[in-house]
């Protein structure tokens, strides 16, 4: 058999919080999380890649409002797994106020909020802005200079008598 007609291609792990993750979830997520967890093991779904601080993880959204979020990374099986490598679910929880990364964060030994690659892009100073030295002042405008001609005055505004 190949992988798309039901082998799993991959092994499957939890981090036990997951699992706690699940079982706290409403019932129609926790189906939902478990039919879209058995076709990314079977290789027939594959969540959205996920950037910055959590690089190498990715996101399942499983319901249609994606409110809900699996995070998971691909990671080598133990030695004793039939699969070379495992889906290492690390969070099963809703995406309201970025509750599901600070999590995986957490669960992952991070001692910061993960950042995305845009939020780090943001932070970073630009190197347009390094410090120089103070920008030189404008001098008086050259009709201010003595001994310069004045600009011709515009015909529109001379005053007949």
């Amino acid at each position: 058999m190949t992988a798309g007609q039901g082998q799993p291609a991959f092994g499957l792990s939890f981090d036990p919080r997951a699992l706690t993750d699940l079982l706290q979830a409403p019932s129609d997520i926790r189906d939902l999380t478990l039919a879209y967890l058995q076709e990314v093991v079977n290789a027939q779904r594959f969540g959205l890649r996920l950037d910055g601080d959590l690089e190498g993880y990715r996101k399942l959204f499983v319901d249609s409002r994606k409110d809900w979020r699996v995070v998971y990374g691909v990671r080598p099986a133990p030695a004793e797994s039939a699969h070379p490598k495992e889906i290492h679910v690390v969070a099963i929880r809703p995406r309201a106020g970025n509750d599901v990364y600070d999590e995986v964060g957490r669960r992952l030994g991070m001692t910061r909020r993960p950042l995305s690659a845009r939020t780090h892009a943001a932070r970073t100073r630009s190197p347009q802005l390094t410090t120089r030295g103070p920008a030189p002042r404008p001098g008086p405008p050259p009709t201010a200079l003595p001994g310069l001609p004045r600009p011709a005055q515009n015909p529109a505004h001379h005053h007949t008598r």
